[in-house]
């Protein structure tokens, strides 16, 4: 006859079976609920711009990721960044192949795996506090932005999430602390419809009453967060004259790697586009602007060094009566090396060589090669590069008549420390100059908005410039005026209030970030507590 010990039996019995609801997902359901989330992500941005639906996709990857092994975790994140990353980066491969988008995609496809990672690693937290699960999927979402903003080579932070929500009251949270603040209240909304989805569904619960008051409480409180935003002014940093601005849009031949193979005929697209807002500014058609702003690339033909170039923007200036910012490929300042650079052109005395900006982040693998040697060996396509970009020193503050610019280059804007840089040390208007002629509608209005969160930011009314759209401008509450089709020769001139004082996200700067990172890494150390303690289990 088998006898059983008393204490053994009390400690069967007090042993809690487990919890469905806190069981991982079905690998069969957690597959496509990854899928799923990666392109709620993707309907988020721009050209679709759902901005509701990137809370939506936080939540999934959540789901799909919680109590899974470490391992688990990293594929299911992979999937997500999968499906989010290689339709929004989809213009990398329009005109290079598939090998620089796959290569890129799965890249940054990478950094979610790293957080599926995460966020199966926390999930002890969760099961002990479910309190905390909203604002620790937001913590987490920073911590993987800050790490991907900068790795490798600096970095590429495109897809942030606080990027998708330019017609959301979220984006006016920037002013607090910018773009990862707006990353941390995304998450957080979406921690929260997670906490509200993540229950046992069986029949016997849905028949027990009440059970909506949680589910619906949560995802209430999800909507009222994102609303809160409303409640945080928005608009001047501080007053500041009025100024008139013109956007030279002047195309290019045709679109593609080789659009600078007319150079001079880029260049004379913004020449004669000038010329022809000065015959109107002549007839009284138009106000006589202030600011002429060409795009990146309109000369690649050095107009320091070649005469005919400076002469053709010289032809302009004059005729406008206005100095103009003109996006030029220098020279130099050693052989085999150019760099890409802002520089003033003003009436009458041509290139200010004191109001000259060179763009402090050149793109790896576009503007420059790193390892190039190596990376020849996974493409040839690298070669297309054929002179390195060097790297300017300073920010992008440009003294041009009555405004103090901030510019900034391309994909620049997506830069924190770039954009506010330009803003510290002066800036009253925010400028963008890029060319879109390599890419796609999609990435240059991707690109406006993030233009759109800078001047929010910064209390800065802000505008871009593109060779071949989309141009236009944004006031200090987001919104875009004047937007400019794409392949198209468009000229749009705006009054604008400058702004000269500082926002609190100008002020803070990095700090919000530092601070949200911190708490994600004290979190995970955290969880390395919890998880040791269960290992070792009680006594």
């Amino acid at each position: 006859m088998t006898t059983v010990d008393p204490d053994e039996k009390r400690t069967d019995a007090a042993t809690p079976r487990p919890d469905a609801a806190a069981r991982p997902l079905p690998l069969a359901v957690a597959v496509p609920v990854a899928v799923a989330a990666g392109l709620a992500l993707l309907a988020a941005f721009p050209p679709y711009g759902v901005w509701p639906l990137a809370p939506v996709g936080v939540a999934l990857l959540a789901a799909a990721a919680h109590r899974r092994r470490l391992r688990a975790g990293a594929g299911l994140g992979f999937l997500t960044g999968v499906a989010f990353f290689a339709p929004l980066l989809a213009w990398t491969n329009l005109h290079t192949g598939a090998l620089p988008w796959v290569l890129l995609s799965l890249l940054q496809a990478g950094y979610l795996a790293l957080l599926g990672v995460a966020t199966a690693w926390v999930s002890p937290l969760v099961d002990r506090a479910r309190w905390c699960w909203a604002p620790l999927t937001g913590l987490l979402w920073v911590g993987q932005e800050a790490l991907r903003d900068r790795t490798p080579f600096g970095g590429f932070p495109w897809g942030r999430l606080a990027f998708s929500q330019g017609d959301s009251p979220l984006v006016r949270v920037a002013v607090l602390g910018g773009a990862p603040l707006v990353t941390f209240a995304v998450a957080v909304a979406g921690g929260l419809l997670l906490t509200a989805g993540w229950r046992r569904w069986s029949v016997g619960g849905l028949r027990r009453a009440r059970w909506w008051l949680p589910v619906g409480g949560l995802t209430a409180g999800a909507v009222l967060l994102c609303a809160a935003g409303l409640l945080v002014p928005v608009g001047r940093a501080g007053g500041g004259a009025t100024v008139t601005v013109a956007i030279v849009q002047g195309n290019v031949p045709r679109l593609g790697l080789d659009f600078n193979a007319q150079r001079q005929a880029v260049l004379n697209n913004h020449v004669d586009a000038t010329l022809e807002l000065a015959g109107r500014v002549a007839a009284g058609e138009q106000p006589r602007p202030d600011l002429v702003v060409w795009p990146e690339n309109a000369s690649d033909i050095d107009p320091l060094r070649n005469p005919t170039a400076g002469a053709r923007i010289s032809q302009a200036a004059d005729t406008i009566g206005a100095p103009i910012l003109v996006g030029a490929v220098l020279l130099g300042p050693d052989a085999g090396q150019v760099r890409n650079a802002g520089i003033l052109w003003r009436p009458g005395s041509g290139a200010d060589l004191e109001q000259l900006y060179v763009k402090r982040h050149p793109v790896p693998f576009a503007e420059y090669v790193p390892l190039r040697n190596i990376a020849r060996m996974v493409s040839k396509q690298v070669d297309r590069v054929r002179a390195d970009f060097v790297a300017g020193s300073t920010p992008g503050v440009v003294r041009a008549g009555p405004v103090l610019l901030g510019d900034v280059i391309c994909f620049e804007v997506a830069y924190d420390e770039v954009v506010r840089d330009t803003v510290t040390g002066g800036a009253q208007l925010l400028v963008v100059q890029t060319n879109n002629a390599t890419f796609d509608e999609a990435e240059a209005r991707q690109q406006l908005a993030m233009v759109r969160l800078r001047a929010v930011e910064h209390g800065r009314p802000a505008l871009m410039a593109s060779t071949v759209g989309v141009s236009g401008f944004v006031g200090p509450d987001g919104r875009v005026s004047d937007a400019t089709g794409f392949n198209t020769r468009e000229v749009v001139v705006r009054q604008l209030r400058l702004a000269d004082g500082r926002t609190p996200a100008t002020r803070v700067g990095l700090w919000p970030e530092v601070a949200l990172a911190g708490l994600a890494v004290a979190a995970l150390a955290g969880a390395a507590v919890l998880r040791r303690r269960r290992r070792v289990g009680p006594g």
